[in-house]
C-alpha cells in the first residue's frame, strides 16, 4: 500500500492527536461551549377570556366587519327567534336559551356574516349552550327540530339522511365558537335574578302578572347586545323598571331603589334601558310584547327616559353611555395577547348557499356540505386559553424578556474618500471588443494573406 493510503493516514491523524497535548484548565476559567444552544419550542399565542365589551369597542368591530347595520339587525333578531323557537320545540329550560344567544352574539361579532350562514349559527349555538347546560341534544334533533319548524306539514325524525351534511356544518362552527369564546363557559342567566330583585323590592305586591311581563322582556333583552355588555343585577333592575313603567305601577317603588346596594350603577341601567326601547321601537314585530302593547306606550316611555338622561347630565351625574372614550373607539386594541371577543384570525368557509338565504342546509336539509377551513394563525406555535388576565400579562412579559430585541439607532458622521475613477486604453473596451478584428496583412473579404 502507498504510503499516503488510508491505513497511513489514520496512523498519521491518531499519532498526531497523541502527540498535541491540551493545556490543563486554571481553576476558576469556566470553558467556553461553542456549539449553538438548543432551540426550545415556540412559546405559542395567548388568548384571555373576556366576559364583558363596552359599547364602543362593539361599535369598534361592527366597524371592522364592514356590515350593514340594517341586514346585521335582521340577521340578529332571526337568529335568536330561530333558538327560542327550537327551544321551546325541545322544551329545553329558558338558562340554555340565555347561553347560547350569548354565544350567538360573541360569534357574530368576531366573524364576517358573509362567511356563514346565521341560521346554521345560531343552531351550533344551541347546541353548544345544550352541552354546556347539561341539557344535551344532538345535532340531529336541533336540526330535525328547526326543519319540522319550517315545514310543519311535512314532518320528519331525526334519523334522516339529509341531516348527515348539515350535522357535520354544526359541529364545525361548535368547534368555531369554542375559540370564540376562549373556552369560558360562565353565563348569566337574568330571569333568576329578576325573581330575586322583584320579590326585595315589591314583595308582596308583586303579581303574577308583573312577573309573566318580566320574563317577556327578560326574553326580548336576548335580542340585543346587553347580555354581553351589562351585568346580572343590571340587566334584572332594567328590566324591572321597563315592566314598572308599562303597567303604570310600582314605579316609585323602582324610583327608591339605590343601585350601589345590587353591585350596579345608574347609567349601566339607564343604557340597558335605552337598548331594551331601541328594539320595541323600531323592531316591534320582532318581540313578544310588541303585538300586547302600543307603539306610543313605548315611545312614551323613551321619551321620559330621555328627560331623566338629561336632566342627569346636567348634574353631572350620569354619561349618556358610562365608560365612553373617544381615543378609544379610534385607536387598535393594544398588542400583547388577543380577547376572546376579538377575532384573532378570520376563518374561511365554502358555504353551499348563499348567506342569510331563506335555504339553509341547516334548516332545510339539502345535503350540502361545506368544508369548514380555517385560516392558521401563524405556521409555528399553539393557541393556549387563559383565564386570568394579570397572569397572561405576566407571562408575556417573561417571554418578552427572552425574544424581544431592543435596538438603538445611532448617527455617526464618517468622511469616506471617493476612490479615483481607474485609467483604461480608450482602444479598449471592457465587454472584450476590439476595434481591430482583422489584421493590418490580412484580407477581411478573401480570408487569407495579401501578396
Amino acid at each position: 500500500m502507498p504510503p499516503n493510503g488510508p491505513r497511513s493516514q489514520a496512523f498519521s491523524r491518531d499519532a498526531a492527536d497523541d502527540l498535541i497535548q491540551q493545556s490543563p484548565i486554571p481553576d476558576g476559567v469556566v470553558p467556553l461551549d461553542h456549539s449553538d444552544p438548543p432551540r426550545g419550542p415556540h412559546p405559542g399565542h395567548v388568548q384571555v377570556a373576556c366576559q364583558f365589551t363596552l359599547e364602543q369597542k362593539l361599535r369598534r368591530m361592527l366597524k371592522e366587519q364592514c356590515c350593514d347595520p340594517a341586514r346585521e339587525d335582521t340577521y340578529r333578531l332571526q337568529g335568536v327567534h330561530l333558538i327560542d323557537s327550537v327551544r321551546e320545540s325541545l322544551h329545553l329550560p329558558v338558562r340554555t336559551f340565555d347561553t347560547a344567544c350569548f354565544y350567538y352574539h360573541l360569534f357574530r361579532l368576531c366573524h364576517r356574516d358573509v362567511e356563514y350562514n346565521y341560521q346554521d349559527a345560531a343552531l351550533a349555538s344551541l347546541f353548544l349552550a345544550c352541552k354546556v347546560e347539561d341539557t344535551i341534544k344532538k345535532s340531529k334533533e336541533i336540526l330535525c327540530a328547526a326543519y319540522n319548524i319550517k315545514n310543519a306539514d311535512y314532518p320528519t325524525t331525526q334519523d334522516d339522511k339529509m341531516f348527515e351534511g348539515p350535522s357535520r356544518i354544526i359541529t364545525g362552527l361548535e368547534r368555531l365558537i369554542l375559540e370564540t369564546i376562549g373556552f369560558d363557559f360562565r353565563s348569566r342567566y337574568v330571569q333568576k335574578y329578576i325573581v330575586k330583585a322583584t320579590r326585595v323590592i315589591l314583595g308582596p305586591q308583586a303579581s303574577k302578572d308583573f312577573f309573566t311581563l318580566t320574563y317577556d322582556i327578560g326574553i326580548d333583552l336576548h335580542k340585543t347586545f346587553a347580555p354581553i355588555k351589562h351585568a346580572t343585577w343590571t340587566m334584572a333592575l332594567a328590566v324591572i323598571e321597563l315592566a314598572a313603567r308599562i303597567t303604570g305601577t310600582h314605579v316609585e317603588d323602582i324610583r327608591r331603589v339605590q343601585p350601589s346596594e345590587w353591585h350596579t350603577t345608574r347609567d349601566d341601567v339607564l343604557e340597558t334601558l335605552v337598548d331594551l326601547l331601541d328594539l320595541y321601537t323600531h323592531h316591534t314585530k320582532a318581540t313578544k310584547l310588541g303585538s300586547k302593547y302600543d307603539l306610543n306606550r313605548f315611545i312614551e316611555i323613551r321619551i321620559d327616559i330621555n328627560k331623566d338622561i338629561e336632566a342627569a347630565q346636567e348634574e353631572k351625574t350620569v354619561k349618556s353611555i358610562p365608560f365612553w372614550c373617544d381615543a378609544c373607539e379610534v385607536e387598535p386594541p393594544p398588542t400583547g395577547f388577543s380577547l376572546a371577543v376579538t377575532p384573532s384570525f378570520t376563518p374561511s368557509f365554502t358555504p353551499g348557499v348563499t348567506p342569510g338565504s331563506a335555504t339553509s342546509p341547516a334548516t332545510v336539509g339539502s345535503g350540502s356540505n361545506p368544508a369548514v377551513r380555517r385560516s392558521a394563525r401563524s405556521a409555528e406555535g399553539t393557541m393556549r386559553f387563559v383565564f386570568d388576565k394579570d397572569q397572561a400579562q405576566k407571562e408575556r412579559e417573561a417571554i418578552n424578556s427572552y425574544l424581544h430585541e431592543d435596538y438603538e439607532e445611532v448617527e455617526m458622521d464618517v468622511i469616506e474618500k471617493v476612490p479615483e475613477p481607474e485609467r483604461r486604453n480608450p482602444r479598449e473596451r471592457g465587454d472584450g471588443w476590439n476595434s481591430h478584428p482583422y489584421p493590418r496583412n490580412r484580407d477581411r473579404r478573401k480570408g487569407h494573406r495579401r501578396r
